[in-house]
């Protein structure tokens, strides 16, 4: 099956012909049948020349498609730009939610500062009290807290 992105089947780019299935090789269709020898070998060769050039369209559009996803991603994505030495509220999860609480429980825990950079959109807490949490937090649970 042709892909998507590419328009082209992975065995047609890599050895410039369709496949044949066992069957047409029995019973030969219509156009398995009307390749005769010599002009067999003058289209092969002409595919040959033109195999690099599929390719790199096939590789264009691949790339077209996953810059296009990336804006689609990029334009839904929320931007929070956090630095060290903000405070946060940290985002309450499930399992230290007080049940006696019920439905109107706090669903963000007390302020923590940003100690460091953990890695892309990951920083690491430390509380009030200056104690490091032990896991980095994701800024998808953090929110900015203003004094």
């Amino acid at each position: 099956m042709p892909k998507t992105s590419t328009s082209e089947t992975s065995y047609s780019l890599v050895y410039d012909t369709d496949a044949v299935i066992p069957v047409e090789v029995g019973e030969p269709s219509l156009s398995y049948s009307n390749e005769s020898g010599s002009s067999n070998d003058e289209s092969r060769l002409k595919d040959l020349d033109e195999v690099e050039e599929r390719r790199d369209m096939a590789h264009i559009k691949m790339v077209a498609q996953r810059q296009q996803a990336e804006r689609y991603h990029n334009k839904k994505a929320k931007v929070r730009s956090l630095r060290v030495g903000d405070y946060v509220l940290k985002a309450k999860m499930q399992a230290a939610k007080d049940p006696n609480e019920g439905k109107l429980g706090t669903n963000w825990d007390e302020p923590y500062k940003i100690t460091a950079t953990a890695s892309k959109g990951a920083f690491q807490l430390e509380t009030m009290e200056g104690k490091l949490l032990q896991n980095n937090w994701s800024v998808a649970h953090l929110k900015y807290f203003h004094f």
